[in-house]
C-alpha cells in the first residue's frame, strides 16, 4: 500500500496485522532486549501483551534497516518525559502505537516532532458516548452529534487518534488534557483549532489502514509536511505453523 505526496517521501509507516500464534510471539520476543521481556511478561491478558511484543518486535526491525544495527542490539530508553529515544542518537525520529490487532510505527529523519496512534474503529456505542466528553471539545462534541450514527463511531475514532498523536510528538502524553487540541476538517484534511501562526509547522494526516483500526500521523516540520511512504509490513522472517 503506497500514499504518494508531491514531495519525496520523508516519513516511513509501516502497519502490520500481526498473528495471534503464540510460536511467532516466541520468535519475536527474541529481538527484544531483557527488560522489554520482563515487561512482557507483567501483561495479565494475552492480547495485551501480543500486543506490546508485536510493537517492539517490528520497530525494532524498521530501525535496523535505518542503522544498520542488529535489531537485538537497538538501545531504547525513555527519555525525561517517558518518550522512547535511541541512545546515543539524534536521529531518527520514530512513533509506535499499537492496539488489538494493529501495530503502527513511523520514522523520519528530518522532522522536528512525530506522532502515530492507531485504534479500533468498531468498539462499543456507550463506551465511546461515555468517553467523549473526557476527550473531545464543545465543537467536536456538536460536530460528532451533527454526524449520521453510521459515521460517529469512526469519526470519534479519528478525533481521539489525531488528538493522541499530537500529543505523543510531543513526548507529553495524556499529561496534557485533550480537550486543550481541537481539530476540524479543511479540504478534507484535519487541522488543528486555535492553532495559531506558530503552529503552521504542525501537519495532520489519517492514514488508511485497509482495516477496521484508524491511524493518525502528526508531524512538525520546518520545511511544510515531508512525503509518506505506507506499506503494510510482512514479517517475512519465518511464516507462522
Amino acid at each position: 500500500m503506497h500514499q504518494p505526496e508531491d514531495q519525496a517521501a520523508g516519513i516511513e509507516i509501516a502497519l502490520w496485522q500481526y498473528s495471534k500464534n503464540e510460536g511467532d510471539r516466541n520468535r519475536w520476543m527474541q529481538s527484544l532486549s531483557p527488560d522489554e521481556r520482563e515487561r512482557a511478561a507483567t501483561y495479565y491478558f494475552d492480547r495485551d501483551r501480543a500486543s506490546f511484543v508485536a510493537g517492539r518486535y517490528l520497530l525494532r526491525r524498521l530501525l535496523s534497516v535505518h542503522t544498520g544495527i542488529s535489531p537485538s542490539k537497538l538501545l531504547l530508553s525513555p527519555d525525561n518525559r517517558g518518550k522512547l529515544r535511541l541512545e546515543g542518537r539524534e536521529r531518527p525520529q520514530f512513533s509506535l502505537a499499537n492496539t488489538d490487532g494493529l501495530v503502527a510505527v513511523a520514522v523520519a529523519s528530518a522532522c522536528d516532532h512525530l506522532g502515530i496512534d492507531c485504534e479500533r474503529a468498531d468498539t462499543d456505542t456507550e463506551i465511546e458516548a461515555a468517553a467523549v466528553d473526557s476527550y473531545c471539545s464543545a465543537d467536536e462534541r456538536r460536530w460528532l452529534a451533527e454526524l449520521p450514527a453510521s459515521e460517529r463511531r469512526r469519526a470519534a475514532a479519528a478525533l481521539w487518534t489525531l488528538k493522541e498523536s499530537h500529543l505523543k510528538a510531543l513526548g507529553v502524553g495524556l499529561r496534557e488534557d485533550p480537550r486543550n487540541v481541537a481539530f476540524s476538517w479543511k479540504d478534507g484534511i484535519p487541522v488543528m483549532v486555535d492553532g495559531g501562526d506558530r503552529d503552521r509547522q504542525w501537519h495532520y494526516r489519517l492514514v488508511e489502514s485497509g482495516s477496521q483500526h484508524v491511524v493518525a500521523l502528526a508531524v512538525c516540520s520546518q520545511s511544510g509536511f515531508p512525503g509518506i511512504s505506507t506499506r503494510l509490513f510482512q514479517d517475512d522472517s519465518m511464516p507462522s505453523e
